[in-house]
């Protein structure tokens, strides 16, 4: 029975991990500000997907604006559009603190997944290709089994952040009255979204002053056990994090479901963030105890990084 139980979790786990794909079609209902839609953005990096632009309460061309970049797009601003029927409540969360003074004045741009290319999307490149020949055939054979693919899984994470900063965001910059300096644009995301706001803080330090990354999927696959991944991510963090006087990085991470993997890796990577002089004035990690892997752990949450990336 126990087994029983113990497979049925993990099943529903990488489904919250995998099936956060194109289930939405129509605009999503928010409660305050407005959503702009690029239907179908062809890109020469990535496949078409939508964007979804948020626009907070008294949006003007006169006044200019900081811009938030959040992967998974369409789990962000409408629980009943979403195949679980939750949501981050981005549009609630940014309106008040907004209003409250908390922060800047800030665009969001959701970027939809790819549904089935989301993991190959998401997952950093660089790391992957350091593996050996045997690691990375141990991690298709996880992720076959997993049913995430049928096929040699292979990264693009590298032509996805080229989407993002060479198509996405000069598109943005032009379309929105925008602060388009690295002081105020930014990159979020959970789960394997927080491992390509991680990435693409790294790789582009020059476009990313701040990401924020909840429950970082630091396995990439759905197991810790002889996984070389994990490694690999550390190893590339040493020689790749920004600049701790330039730039800001948040985590969290929980103790439930999927996110009872994370709290021995995320201490490997404070450990690296601490040897490289990020302290609490450009780095935060929170441990939230009891907390999912789930859209209503982050919408929980959100406030925190939102306010620390953002505050004015």
């Amino acid at each position: 029975m126990k087994t029983n139980k113990l497979k049925t979790m993990k099943s529903l786990l990488i489904l919250s991990l995998l099936s956060v794909g194109t289930f939405a079609q129509t605009l999503p209902k928010v409660s305050s500000g407005s959503i702009k839609r690029i239907e179908n953005f062809a890109s020469q990096y990535v496949s078409a997907r939508n964007l979804d632009v948020w626009l907070p309460e008294g949006y003007t061309p006169q006044k200019k604006y900081a811009v938030l970049y959040m992967h998974d797009g369409q789990m962000l601003f409408d629980s009943t559009n979403n195949w679980n029927k939750q949501e981050w409540g981005v549009d609630e969360t940014l309106a008040k603190m907004m209003a409250d003074d908390k922060i800047k004045a800030t665009i969001v741009v959701g970027i939809w997944n790819s549904d089935k290319g989301r993991h190959a999307d998401y997952f950093p490149q660089k790391p992957y290709e350091q593996l050996t020949s045997l690691e990375k055939q141990f991690v298709v054979e996880q992720l076959q089994k997993a049913g995430r693919t049928k096929e040699v899984f292979q990264p693009v994470s590298d032509n996805y952040l080229k989407f993002l900063v060479t198509e996405l965001k000069p598109l943005i910059d032009k379309t929105y009255a925008t602060l388009p300096d690295v002081n105020n644009t930014f990159v979020a995301g959970s789960s394997m979204g927080g491992l390509i706001s991680m990435y693409a803080i790294c790789e582009y330090p020059t476009v990313f002053g701040g990401a924020a990354c909840l429950s970082t999927h630091w396995p990439g696959i759905f197991s810790i056990d002889n996984n070389p991944i994990p490694a690999a991510f550390f190893k590339y963090l040493n020689t790749n994090l920004p600049d701790y006087q330039l730039h800001k990085i948040y985590f969290d991470y929980g103790n439930q479901t999927l996110d009872a993997l994370y709290p021995p890796l995320q201490k490997q990577v404070d450990t690296i963030l601490q040897a490289k002089g990020f302290t609490d004035k450009n780095w935060v990690t929170r441990f939230f105890p009891g907390d999912t892997h789930s859209e209503q752990a982050w919408k929980k949450r959100l406030p925190i990084p939102i306010e620390f990336l953002l505050k004015k």
